[in-house]
C-alpha cells in the first residue's frame, strides 16, 4: 500500500490486535442462569474500544455496532476470550471485528466460538471532532479477507442509510408526520 503525501503512516492489524479475558460469575447472568447478553456485549464494546484507541493512536467513541450474533450461551463459570483487531480504516472510521470465545475455567478443553460482533468506532480529538485515524494494513491472507468484508459491511451501511434518508423525505413531501 503505498502512502499518499499527508496521509498518516499505515499501521499492520497486528499493532492493535487485542484479548480481553473474563471469568463469568452469578453476578452476570441473566433471569434464565446464563450470562446477560448485555454483559457480553459491554465485554465486545471494551475489547473493540481499546483497537480502536491502539489503532488512531488516541480516544475514539463508539458510533455503531453493525452486528452482534450470538452462537451459544455463555455460563457462570466460563472464562471468556473476546479477540478484537481493526478490520478496515476510512478518514476517521475504523471497523473492528470482534470473536467471542468461551471455555470452563476449570477444564482443559479448547473454547469454543460463542459470538461475533462488528462496530465502527470513529476516532475523536479533545473537543470530540473527528480526526484522521491512519490505514489499517492487512498482514495475511486472512486479514485481507476481513478488509475485504468490511468494505461490503460499509457499502451496505451506507446504502442502507440512503435508502431509509429517501424513504422519510418521501413521506414527509406525502405529508405523514412519521
Amino acid at each position: 500500500m503505498t502512502q499518499i503525501p499527508g496521509e498518516l503512516p499505515g499501521k499492520p492489524t497486528a499493532a492493535s490486535r487485542t484479548t480481553l479475558s473474563h471469568i463469568m460469575t452469578a453476578n452476570d447472568t441473566n433471569l434464565l442462569g446464563t450470562v446477560h447478553g448485555g454483559v457480553i456485549m459491554k465485554l465486545v464494546d471494551d475489547a473493540a474500544g481499546a483497537v480502536a484507541g491502539r489503532h488512531s493512536g488516541g480516544p475514539a467513541v463508539t458510533a455503531s455496532m453493525d452486528e452482534m450474533v450470538f452462537l451459544a450461551p455463555v455460563r457462570v463459570g466460563d472464562l471468556v476470550h473476546v479477540k478484537a483487531q481493526c478490520n478496515w480504516t476510512g478518514r476517521s472510521s475504523m471497523e473492528i471485528g470482534v470473536r467471542v470465545l468461551a471455555e470452563r475455567w476449570n477444564e482443559s478443553t479448547p473454547a469454543t466460538q460463542v459470538g461475533t460482533a462488528y462496530l465502527v468506532f470513529a476516532a475523536v480529538d479533545a473537543e470530540g471532532k473527528p480526526r484522521t485515524v491512519p490505514p489499517v494494513l492487512p498482514e495475511t491472507e486472512q486479514d485481507e479477507r476481513r478488509y475485504q468484508e468490511a468494505q461490503i459491511r460499509r457499502t451496505h451501511r451506507l446504502a442502507r442509510r440512503q435508502a431509509i434518508k429517501a424513504l422519510r423525505e418521501e413521506r414527509a413531501a406525502q405529508g405523514f408526520d412519521d
